[in-house]
């Protein structure tokens, strides 16, 4: 056996418990009827392998907003498809997470955005959100100088109107749209 020359090598194995444990890392005391569909056997199948990479209905994909409370006060969007373990990932609570996100920690949730079909909807709606946001011109009302005192009033209605504009090229009706912060 290689891996007993190579002690870099480790041995591989089709058992279902080795596909069982890299099937949803965050959720340990699940048992292997609710991970995997019901169709599923032993040996490696597409039903399973959607499965372990995170296609299941239960950890769809979402997009999501967080707001910094520390200075500098900014926003941030992402993809994910285990929120709260994400979000811990920006506050520095479990390991990874963006460069971008570690100034201003820590971060709460603004806005999460849930239903897309697969990875690739999501990922889409993201980049438009973001193209749009860096599109749409900052406009300095009388409004918004009342409000200069709050910046995070600022940029919430900022990444509110560019998510308005994505809402008139992306087909939306399937998602729920779910704001947490009032912009």
């Amino acid at each position: 056996m290689l891996s007993r020359t190579f002690k870099s090598l480790k041995p591989h194995s089709n058992s279902r418990s080795t596909l069982l444990r890299f099937a949803n890392p965050t959720q340990k005391s699940q048992n292997p009827s609710q991970i995997l569909p019901p169709s599923s056997s032993i040996k490696p199948s597409s039903s399973e392998s959607s499965s372990v990479s995170g296609s299941s209905s239960r950890n769809s994909w979402a997009v999501y907003l967080i707001l910094s409370t520390n200075p500098p006060i900014k926003t941030y969007v992402g993809v994910t498809n285990n929120f709260s373990r994400r979000l811990q990932q920006h506050n520095g609570e479990v390991k990874g997470g963006a460069k971008a996100s570690r100034a201003g920690r820590p971060w709460i949730c603004a806005c999460l955005i849930k239903g897309f079909q697969d990875k690739s909807k999501a990922y889409e709606f993201e980049s438009k959100w973001k193209s749009f946001s860096r599109k749409l011109p900052r406009k300095r009302s009388s409004k918004n100088l009342e409000n200069a005192d709050n910046p995070q009033i600022l940029l919430l209605q900022h990444r509110y109107a560019s998510l308005n504009q994505v809402k008139d090229v992306i087909d939306c009706s399937l998602l729920e749209i779910n704001w947490r912060l009032d912009p």
